[in-house]
């Protein structure tokens, strides 16, 4: 059974989805303590109670943006399974991240508020990394067991995130663009699967 939140936890809840709605409406530099508790509807005094600052409450977004980029559960490489059916499932695992609209809000919110900040930027980036390191270990795992040709796996790794990332998450996230359809998820994974072991594959090497 699931354990009722406490009145205290949903102030908190209600203060980081205020901040969310204002951070993506009017920007993180422009946006108050002020504005965050009236529309939480909550006393400033309480958002302070919570969050002594906004860099406290943005820190709060990142880390739910982490926690929605996490990789799939099972990333490992497998000798005996086709090269393209793990990629497609690690590709499809990732196209349901981009793909998911609460994701989509904080990276707007993340995206937005790291405008005018640089070294905030480049923390997001960074964290964002870590969690696509997965696709990276099963790259070079892949090239370990002689099925990839030599490449820099990290390089590889951006590249195919890249080939995602153009249709369903960067129209998304700059442009406001609509969701992916079922349809177009999957002929962007088929088509980023073609052109990544187009090229990278060995040819002629075969599940042991």
């Amino acid at each position: 059974m699931t354990t009722p939140m406490r009145l205290t936890d949903h102030k908190r809840e209600a203060i980081v989805l205020a901040a969310i709605a204002e951070f993506r409406d009017r920007g993180f530099e422009v946006t108050s303590m002020d504005r965050i508790a009236a529309r939480a509807e909550v006393s400033k005094r309480t958002v302070y109670n919570h969050f002594p600052s906004k860099e406290e409450l943005f820190a709060e977004i990142l880390r739910r943006l982490w926690s929605c980029a996490a990789p799939a559960p099972d990333a490992a490489y497998h000798s005996d399974r086709g090269l393209r059916e793990q990629l497609r499932e690690l590709l499809l695992g990732k196209m349901a991240t981009l793909n998911d609209p609460h994701f989509l809000d904080l990276a707007r919110v993340a995206f937005g508020a790291t405008i005018h900040s640089p070294d905030r930027a480049q923390t997001w980036v960074n964290r964002l990394n870590e969690r696509e390191e997965a696709f990276t270990v099963w790259i070079r795992a892949a090239q370990q067991d002689g099925r990839l040709k030599p490449l820099d796996p990290e390089f590889a790794a951006t590249q195919i995130h890249a080939l995602l990332k153009s249709f369903a998450f960067w129209p998304q996230v700059t442009l406001n663009a609509e969701l992916l359809s079922a349809e177009k998820q999957h002929q962007v994974v088929e088509s980023a699967l073609d052109l990544f072991l187009g090229w990278y594959e060995v040819p002629g090497a075969q599940a042991h």
